[in-house]
């Protein structure tokens, strides 16, 4: 089985929807993603995820599922030393990496800032709606592996957003997922590929085989947009330092 996970398209998070270059971006995801329909579609149930979605469905005539642990993943908490709450998963570097428990796929989510919003509860529901929608396509969860109870070349779609990725992908590989948040950037529209890999017989693995691609954009002479990034030098005033 095949899964791609798609960020939505450039955000215009006061309305919850895309910015022109968004529907532009989304556009051209759907010239790419129609190519090769797939056998099902899910969707987040926020605006910015529906509406990239929408260009892909139209275009091929088909629904997707409206899924509510796809929303972004954002209890906003009170870190170290600030004032002010924040989303769980954007931290400066010099706050996050002094805990090692945050390194810890089985430990992150006991911090005091962590257990402030049960963001183990909030991972905990995600991840176990993520595994039901795999045993539904025949990969049921044993362990850190799946058993491949009905073994198939199918594609699924998820449309959704970056933190709630990471949040997937850290389940697949059994690791924190803020190492992720914090070292991974997925552009707006951009594409992440998940194969299974069947190497014995009934016993599968997820393996991601690219993250992030955004080559639909550049076939078509376009930049990805800068919303998922942070300056690249403290010197420079027209990226965002936060």
């Amino acid at each position: 089985m095949k899964l791609l996970i798609v960020r939505h398209a450039d955000p215009d998070y006061s309305i919850d929807s895309l910015t022109p270059t968004g529907w532009k971006e989304a556009r051209l995801l759907a010239e790419r993603l129609i190519k090769t329909p797939a056998d099902a579609y899910y969707v987040s149930p926020l605006g910015r995820a529906r509406d990239t979605a929408s260009l892909t469905l139209n275009e091929l005539g088909r629904t997707a599922t409206v899924c509510e642990w796809l929303q972004e993943f954002s209890p906003r908490i009170i870190k170290p030393g600030m004032d002010r709450t924040s989303c769980i998963w954007d931290w400066l570097p010099e706050l996050w990496t002094k805990e090692p428990r945050y390194y810890d796929p089985e430990e992150w989510y006991h911090t005091e800032a962590m257990c402030s919003v049960n963001a183990e509860k909030e991972y905990k529901w995600v991840t176990t709606e993520f595994d039901r929608l795999l045993a539904a396509h025949g990969y049921e969860r044993e362990g850190f592996y799946y058993r491949a109870v009905k073994p198939n070349r199918d594609t699924i779609v998820l449309f959704c957003h970056f933190g709630v990725e990471c949040v997937l992908l850290s389940h697949l590989m059994h690791v924190s997922p803020m190492p992720l948040w914090h070292s991974l950037c997925a552009a707006p529209s951009s594409v992440t590929t998940i194969y299974t890999e069947e190497r014995r017989q009934g016993i599968a693995s997820f393996r991601v085989s690219a993250f992030g691609d955004t080559s639909h954009l550049y076939v078509a002479g376009e930049e990805p947009s800068f919303a998922a990034r942070f300056c690249e030098t403290w010197d420079n005033e027209e990226e965002r330092h936060d």
